[in-house]
């Protein structure tokens, strides 16, 4: 059963380009074959930054980017019901996020997705960004058309 009094959870998105225009993605661990762009929740007293850079090291090892723009208003998705009810004790009917473009300025080798003690990813890959709706599940897509038309100026 739905919540709709439930607050959404506040959250970063990172979209991850590197020096070919191509975004990081990340297949879950949890779930084969779904993919996403690293993301996570806003620590108590955290800036939109300081929570960004530690997902980025807590996710893909490395907090080797800079940013390039911020999304100008939060982005909202619902978590199916059946999610709801396990994700975060059930505390949250969905995310709030603030989405950050940034260019990667490492190298494919400071990328180490089971660096973490929690690792959120099984494996990992850079695709176009035109290509990533494809690879996405569902109930985030059109949080994720947002993201892609409004970075598409960056490329």
């Amino acid at each position: 059963m739905d919540k709709p009094d439930l607050p959404y959870r506040l959250s970063v998105g990172i979209t991850l380009f590197n020096q070919e225009n191509k975004v990081f993605v990340g297949e879950r661990i949890d779930s084969p074959g779904s993919w996403q762009m690293p993301q996570g929740g806003i620590d108590e007293g955290e800036t939109i930054e300081q929570a960004l850079f530690r997902e980025m090291m807590e996710e893909i090892g490395t907090d080797k980017a800079d940013i390039l723009k911020i999304h100008d208003t939060p982005l909202y998705y619902d978590f199916p019901s059946h999610l709801q009810r396990k994700l975060f004790s059930g505390a949250y009917k969905g995310q709030e996020q603030t989405w950050i473009a940034l260019r990667f300025t490492g190298t494919d080798e400071d990328i180490s997705i089971s660096s973490y003690r929690y690792q959120e990813f099984q494996a990992w890959q850079w695709v176009d960004l035109d290509d990533i709706l494809n690879l996405i599940v569902p109930f985030k897509r059109d949080t994720y058309a947002e993201v892609i038309e409004s970075f598409k100026e960056l490329l």
